[in-house]
């Protein structure tokens, strides 16, 4: 276990600040009581409980909610069509709250949270694949290496059937090939803009040539027809690459350890400024493992820097009202107006808009996002548990509501505001959720 400087282990405001960054940012929000726990035990324990928390035991997921191949599509008009499309809209919906009850029910989600981060990076969408249980295992395969070996995670992306497809790559061929997957590859999943050449990108594409996907179960296999039988050179480097060869190779590249530290500075600390070249989360990814990457990132000071600001996406803010209301999304009065309420916002998980994923921090910021919202927050305010503020008086109630939701601290107008509602507790937490000091992580 890594040890943790004391760099911010005294109570201050720039303890909560910290400690509203780590637990909206690195988890999902606190439930009811856990930012009162944090201030208590301060930065190093708390990041300690939150990034080694144990990875939840999950079980054979698809059985129990009945994931499964359910074959080709039948003939168009028939009567099996029907019965094959409500199937596929089931499967889908089940997976969708599966998911969310995961980011709203643990008490510690960082494995959601980086699966989460993970789909954004490596961004498929259901709306191409359209198949319940290829898109399942591609989540679950993100799951499964969110915090371990980079390296691992490229080659098992690489050859991942929702990926594949997703980008073209069963359509490549040694003979005609297709470009896809090897652009986005490189470009995208593992060096980034500039840091390859067109040269390298056909190269590539030759390595990757011939795979293949059954598209409703999502097996994948290797077509020798199709298939580049000859050395390439790449990067510099001639060999007799293949998908998974060439996925740890480019996950060793030096442009590779700049790269990961870059998308997880712009997720987790800024939009619209870098890490230094040779910065301490770079440092922590030499050996290409994703954790001490990530705990690199939050001791850095750049983390705790007040002008570090960020705007949470319509996901994390509902996840966070979720988890601070006490409402289950699969056991909510209408489960189906969560994913259609995401799908308004623009941030549906399994549907990314295209493949650089969802954009960040102020794109979310709109009037129409926030008339949506508040809508919404409404809705959920009168559904959901507002004990916290409910039991204690009401000239503690606005301090109250900054330690339950994990504020940092409310600006003078927000807290004016809020104290003319602190009578009504049902438009006081409506009005937190949706104020600026909510929405955006100081």
């Amino acid at each position: 276990m890594f040890t943790f400087g004391g760099y911010f282990d005294f109570v201050s405001t720039e303890s909560r600040r910290v400690l509203s960054r780590l637990v909206h940012r690195v988890g999902f929000g606190p439930k009811p009581g856990q930012f009162q726990t944090m201030l208590a035990k301060g930065f190093s324990a708390s990041v300690s409980d939150l990034v080694y928390s144990a990875r939840p035991a999950y079980g054979d997921v698809k059985v129990v909610l009945g994931i499964t191949d359910l074959g080709p599509q039948p003939a168009p008009n028939s009567e099996a069509v029907v019965q094959y499309a409500d199937s596929k809209r089931g499967q889908l919906r089940a997976i969708s709250l599966w998911w969310l009850d995961q980011m709203v029910g643990q008490d510690f989600p960082f494995h959601e949270r980086m699966t989460w981060f993970w789909h954004g990076h490596w961004a498929t969408s259901y709306a191409k694949v359209d198949e319940p249980v290829v898109m399942f295992d591609h989540v679950d395969r993100l799951r499964q290496h969110a915090t371990a070996d980079f390296g691992e995670m490229c080659e098992a992306m690489t050859i991942d059937a929702a990926l594949i497809y997703w980008l073209d790559g069963q359509l490549n061929s040694a003979k005609s090939p297709n470009e896809n997957l090897a652009r986005e590859l490189m470009e995208l999943f593992t060096l980034g803009v500039n840091r390859y050449t067109e040269v390298d990108i056909k190269e590539a594409s030759k390595a990757l040539a011939g795979w293949q996907v059954v598209k409703s179960s999502g097996l994948v296999y290797r077509n020798v027809n199709r298939t580049f039988n000859g050395s390439t050179a790449i990067l510099g480097r001639t060999d007799n690459f293949d998908a998974v060869s060439l996925a740890r190779f480019l996950s060793q590249q030096p442009a590779c350890q700049r790269f990961i530290p870059e998308r997880l500075w712009f997720r987790f600390i800024s939009s619209t400024t870098t890490p230094a070249v040779g910065s301490d989360i770079e440092i922590a990814f030499a050996q290409r493992q994703i954790l001490p990457a990530i705990v690199a990132m939050v001791q850095s000071e750049a983390f705790a820097d007040p002008q570090n600001d960020l705007v949470k996406s319509p996901l994390e803010w509902l996840v966070a009202v979720l988890r601070a209301l006490r409402i289950t999304p699969s056991t909510y009065a209408q489960p189906d107006s969560l994913l259609s309420l995401l799908t308004a916002l623009g941030q549906r998980p399994l549907f990314p808009p295209n493949v650089g994923g969802w954009p960040g921090d102020e794109v979310w910021l709109s009037a129409s996002a926030a008339q949506t919202q508040i809508q919404a927050a409404q809705t959920l305010c009168s559904r959901g548990d507002l004990t916290p503020v409910t039991s204690v008086p009401a000239s503690a109630r606005v301090d109250a509501l900054a330690d339950w939701l994990g504020v940092a601290g409310w600006c003078d107008r927000t807290r004016s505001v809020l104290n003319g509602a602190v009578s009504d507790p049902r438009r006081l937490v409506t009005l937190a959720i949706c104020s600026p000091d909510y929405v955006v992580n100081q």
